[in-house]
């Protein structure tokens, strides 16, 4: 697919997806959701990538659905099968690599419910988050309802989506909204260098684990302690496994491979 709403580039065993409708403050249509997906399916199959980078640039993140071009469905059965309509946001969940939203600007609707599915979220001190839903008379659709109450908790989440009104970056990280804040001109390089730290650790480790947590939290403590324990006996199968092992014995570092 050529790319026009997003760019789409990997360096280093690291992807990145850059937002890039900067004149609609990146606005996401159909066409950057049709994108989106194309990238993380690409993403996915590239055994080389050991993590993606969701960015909307230096500027903004992301102020939710271009209300001109929605990215919703048309169809009833549509409306009724959320998967089909927000597969960008169940693939980056479902992605078995660690994914980092490196936020600037506002991120707002459904730019928050994007970067709510990342699994690390830096923000830099210009950003602002928010569910501004309310505000324009509809519903996040796209998992807002639902993702933020497990991030910051129900009461902090209803006040946050009741409102519409935006946190700062100091406040999204008090609240546990994002990881951590970082200045402007660090954005990028903290993304990155957070990107090869995950990239030096086994992918199959790493993709065990999220699958781990993310499905563990929607289990009973006992079902989920069980799963737990099956991806680590599937770990140690791995010959990741055996060179971990091996380098700590040697007093090396280890070189994982994602076998």
């Amino acid at each position: 697919m050529e790319y026009e709403a997003i760019a789409y580039d990997k360096r280093d065993g690291t992807a990145v997806i850059t937002l890039s409708r900067e004149d609609k403050l990146n606005a996401i249509n159909v066409r950057m959701r049709d994108e989106i997906v194309d990238a993380l399916r690409d993403c996915a199959a590239d055994g080389e990538v050991r993590a993606l980078i969701i960015t909307g640039g230096p500027k903004v993140f992301s102020v939710g659905a271009d209300l001109r071009d929605p990215p919703v469905p048309t169809a009833l059965w549509d409306k009724l099968s959320p998967r089909r309509t927000y597969s960008y946001y169940h693939l980056i969940e479902d992605l078995g690599k660690p994914v980092i939203a490196a936020i600037a600007g506002h991120c707002l609707g459904g730019g928050l419910e994007l970067a709510c599915t990342c699994d690390i979220r830096i923000a830099a001190e210009s950003a602002k988050l928010g569910d501004a839903h309310s505000k324009v008379g509809v519903i996040g659709g796209g998992g807002s309802t639902q993702r933020l109450p497990r991030l910051v908790g129900i009461a902090k989440a209803k006040e946050l989506i009741f409102s519409g009104e935006s946190v700062s970056a100091a406040e999204a990280e008090r609240i546990g909204l994002v990881n951590r804040v970082v200045s402007d001109e660090r954005l990028a390089d903290e993304a990155f260098e957070l990107a090869r730290l995950y990239g030096e650790r086994p992918p199959i480790v790493l993709k065990l684990v999220k699958a781990a947590i993310n499905d563990g939290m929607q289990m009973e403590m006992a079902q989920a302690l069980d799963y737990e324990a099956k991806c680590a006996a599937l770990v140690g199968l791995t010959e990741d496994y055996r060179e971990g092992v091996a380098a700590f014995l040697e007093k090396r570092k280890p070189v994982f491979t994602g076998r």
